[in-house]
């Protein structure tokens, strides 16, 4: 046991050192955000320049999300075997190497190939800020800490949209010429690389985590990490009971997945199901499609601009809601609320675009009220996702796998979340041919559906310790401890 007396404003407090380096951890959500957004304004460029189909724009969209579903399948074993800090390195290099070469792209297969590499360092920082947040934050505030990922990534959604429109409108339009001969739309792209480079110097200043550092036999850091940015006051406690949890397998694998319902664990269905529902929404429509959207019910090109941003605004807004009540209400009870209010605020969105009627380019036109109901039922879903699903969706991937799995676990539910993310980016454009009715009526019936899946599937992990998660079984969207043959309910 620990000699040192025991300190109480530590856990009554929140440790400046653990938000500073979580904060630091979560920029790679910046990142993620910035990167994945910034097409939205250059979506229309990209088609005029290389004169692009629709489902070609769709495939060239959401090439992106392709690399990102690698990057985040491999993270986890690349984390385990050379740490976190090194995969955050690894990802800003990435980045930065995708946003100077997307902004000088010659061909769409050149354009696509820089974003697939941007995606690999997407899909790595998306696993590995959650996970380094929740290893390192204690219980009572690891809620909060961890929306800080989604927090970095509606400002980095929301730095991208106004860096697209400002750079439009100094050139006076995205496809007009900029600086050095390139159009605005191309320095929309080159834009990432000055995040890219304060993501890699502050990762470089990150300590280890230290359920890492025990999985690698180095005990004296992981206690000094502890002590000092997680406000431990039992370090030999806990650094016993992270020995227990994790053992000291040196080959963790998808192996360790395996399960007898459908091959995997029902903890890996749930992160899965989880991150599916997430996408399934269409939250990712609004910010990769906005602009596009706007203009074609009848929006100028400022104007859907503006709107776009007005959107990202209303993101980051909701975004604090969640950061303030997640560790109040729980994660569980926020999840029905966003569900529910999603799909209320989509069906809404596809009732008014049922009454479209179309000009005389094909474009959808809203007439009346109907505009501002389509554009108030947005801001509204965006709302409902960015205070519920959006944040607790990454708290959740972040602290509900045993420590035995959590990055391959995570790893794998990450990976699902891009697919979806990727499907949902690619049929889009079929969607809206199809008719915006049909698109926005999919997603509302997603969003339900996920109400139904927390309901009865996922279990409450507001106040447990990550090493608690070792000790129980799920069981009717509960948490159940096994005690001499006995079932109790702990969630």
């Amino acid at each position: 046991m620990s000699t040192q007396p025991p300190a109480p404003i530590a856990d009554a407090k929140l440790n400046r050192r653990v938000l500073a380096i979580s904060i630091g951890a979560a920029l790679g959500g910046f990142l993620f955000g910035f990167d994945s957004s910034v097409i939205n304004g250059a979506v229309k460029s990209i088609d005029a320049t290389f004169e692009l189909s629709k489902a070609l724009s769709g495939f060239v969209v959401a090439s992106a999300l392709l690399g990102c579903a690698v990057g985040a399948w491999f993270a986890g074993t690349v984390a385990n075997k050379f740490g976190r800090i090194r995969v955050m390195v690894i990802s800003a290099v990435l980045f930065l190497v995708s946003a100077i070469g997307t902004g000088f792209a010659f061909a769409v297969w050149d354009l696509m190939l820089w974003r697939i590499l941007g995606g690999l360092a997407i899909g790595a920082a998306s696993v590995i800020a959650p996970a380094y947040i929740a290893e390192v934050a204690p219980a009572k505030f690891r809620g909060r800490l961890g929306s800080l990922q989604q927090m970095a990534i509606v400002l980095g959604i929301f730095a991208a949209l106004l860096s697209d429109q400002v750079l439009a409108e100094v050139a006076g339009g995205a496809d007009e010429v900029l600086w050095f001969g390139l159009e605005a739309w191309r320095w929309m792209f080159m834009a990432c690389a000055v995040p890219a480079v304060i993501y890699g110097l502050a990762a470089l200043r990150l300590p280890e985590s230290p359920r890492y550092l025990v999985y690698r036999r180095r005990k004296d850091e992981a206690a000094e990490v502890l002590r000092t940015f997680s406000g431990e006051t039992d370090v030999d406690h806990r650094i016993a009971e992270i020995e227990r949890s994790i053992g000291h397998d040196e080959n963790q694998s998808i192996r360790d997945l395996r399960g007898k319902r459908f091959g995997l664990l029902p903890i890996v269905w749930i992160g899965i199901l989880l991150s599916v529902f997430q996408q399934f929404v269409g939250i990712n429509v609004i910010f990769y499609y906005s602009n596009s959207l706007w203009q074609s019910v009848g929006f100028e090109e400022s104007q859907a601009f503006l709107t776009s941003t007005i959107t990202s605004v209303t993101n980051i807004v909701f975004t604090i809601v969640a950061i303030i009540f997640v560790d109040r209400i729980g994660r569980r009870l926020l999840l029905l609320v966003g569900s529910a209010g999603m799909f209320v605020s989509l069906l809404a969105m596809a009732i008014a675009f049922s009454t479209a009627t179309l000009d005389a380019d094909g474009n959808a036109v809203l007439d009346g009220a109907w505009g501002g109901i389509a554009l108030g039922g947005a801001n509204l879903f965006t709302a409902f996702f960015a205070a519920t699903w959006g944040p607790v969706v990454w708290v959740l991937l972040g602290e509900i796998f045993p420590n035995r799995i959590r990055a391959v676990a995570l790893a794998v539910a990450a990976a699902a979340q891009w697919l979806a993310n990727w499907t949902i980016t690619m049929t889009f454009p079929l969607f809206a041919d199809i008719g915006l009715t049909f698109a926005y009526g999919f997603y509302a019936s997603m969003a339900l559906l996920s109400l139904v899946f927390v309901f009865f599937k996922v279990p409450e992990t507001k106040g447990m310790e990550l090493e608690d998660m070792d000790d129980v079984e799920i069981h009717g969207g509960k948490f159940v401890a096994i005690q001499d043959g006995e079932k109790k309910v702990i969630s």
